[in-house]
């Protein structure tokens, strides 16, 4: 049985504007990737968005794209209700898991 564990992510930029939704199993350094725009020509870096406002571990990589889909195909209003459920201030959890 592995042990490796899966993440769905969003993050968003400095005022909340644009959210991003993504999936990784090595949460650190894909959002250390985001926000040293480790990729120049993607979304992330065009918007700036990175700063991690919510997080979701799972044990597969299955549930994990499975729950990234269903999250990207709720509206904005559904991703902000989920944020606000564990993060109301939309405060960078980056500092959280480093």
């Amino acid at each position: 049985m592995s042990t490796r564990q899966y993440y769905v992510y969003i993050l968003t930029n400095i005022t909340n504007t644009v959210l991003y939704t993504g999936v990784t199993n090595n949460l650190v350094k894909r959002v250390w990737e985001h926000k040293n725009k480790f990729d120049n020509n993607s979304f992330t870096s065009k918007y700036n968005v990175s700063k991690l406002v919510y997080y979701e571990v799972m044990q597969t990589s299955y549930a994990a794209i499975s729950r990234e889909k269903q999250i990207k195909a709720g509206s904005r209003k559904k991703k902000l209700e989920l944020i606000k459920k564990i993060n109301l201030e939309f405060r960078d959890l980056y500092e959280e898991i480093i």
